[in-house]
């Protein structure tokens, strides 16, 4: 397989960081490549390495890279929590498309924390190089999402809720009682492949050897947002997207229809795909999951 790594200057200011990046396939084919957003913040690409599938099918080139600060991509631990902002993963996002030489042509996908970027992204700054969009199990507003995972944890014994709840309102979210918690939750609500994929658990990994991004914008609890994207919402904004869009989900997950209606009502060209289970379709659901994102890809 044809595949490639390497690191392309990012300049924020006066400094210059490193944007890690892996390229399968040959940008120089003719087809159009695909660009993948990893979800977080603050998780590295790992877990997404399985969209290789897109080039073994369909000969599509796929980009994978660490946002800043994860990963394989410049580690900033000593940075602010305000200088974690959407608009920094945009910057980092704009300089790899042009330092790639794909800024002109290129589609978007992003999962999770990812299709929120990738949504933002072009609302805000609608790349003339943009085809398709894919926002996979992504809410359009960080309120929904947290009112979303409330209601999965109101299914659970009163018991497991209030241990949860009352270790989040204590801060004492390291405790490995609330730890164990969330795994069982996560199970069932994040990915119910079990065990859990090696990349999926080496990408958690990640967020716990450098929780710097993570806790800047999301915060270390898992029901209540206390980082920069607390208030975040891109649904003001959708209707400014003006390509077609895939938007998938599934039941089980945080992005459940009624969180991701928005996306549906409002997007100019939607296309909505409603996997089976939770939150990761390319581990549950995977030929379904790369056949739908295939499909898409491949009309023009």
């Amino acid at each position: 397989m044809n595949s490639s790594t390497g690191t392309v200057d990012f300049k924020v200011g006066d400094e210059t960081y490193q944007t890690w990046y892996q390229i399968v396939g040959d940008l120089k084919s003719g087809k159009r490549p695909l660009v993948t957003l990893h979800g977080g913040p603050g998780m590295s690409h790992i877990y997404m390495i399985s969209h290789i599938e897109i080039y073994s099918l369909y000969g599509i080139p796929v980009i994978f890279y660490d946002q800043l600060g994860i990963g394989q991509s410049t580690h900033l631990r000593s940075k602010p929590a305000e200088f974690w902002t959407p608009e920094l993963f945009m910057d980092q996002l704009d300089s790899l498309l042009v330092q790639l030489g794909i800024e002109s042509d290129f589609d978007l996908l992003g999962h999770s924390w990812g299709g929120m970027l990738a949504a933002d992204y072009v609302a805000q700054r609608q790349p003339p190089g943009l085809h398709r969009l894919v926002i996979s199990s992504s809410p359009p507003s960080e309120q929904l999402w947290e009112e979303s995972m409330l209601g999965h944890l109101e299914a659970f014994p009163v018991e497991f809720k209030e241990m949860v709840l009352r270790h989040e309102r204590e801060g004492t979210v390291s405790s490995t009682e609330y730890q164990a918690a969330i795994q069982v939750f996560m199970n069932k609500h994040t990915c119910q492949t079990l065990p859990w994929p090696e990349e999926l658990i080496a990408a958690f990994a990640s967020v716990e050897e450098d929780p710097t991004v993570s806790n800047a914008m999301l915060g270390p609890a898992q029901f209540h947002a206390t980082g920069s994207l607390k208030t975040w919402s891109v649904i003001d904004r959708i209707h400014r997207i003006p390509c077609p869009t895939l938007v998938t989900n599934g039941p089980e997950e945080g992005a459940q229809d009624y969180v991701i209606a928005p996306f549906i009502e409002k997007l100019p060209k939607v296309k909505w795909v409603r996997f089976a289970k939770s939150h990761i379709a390319f581990f549950e659901d995977r030929d379904y999951y790369f056949k739908a994102i295939g499909d898409f890809l491949r009309v023009d």
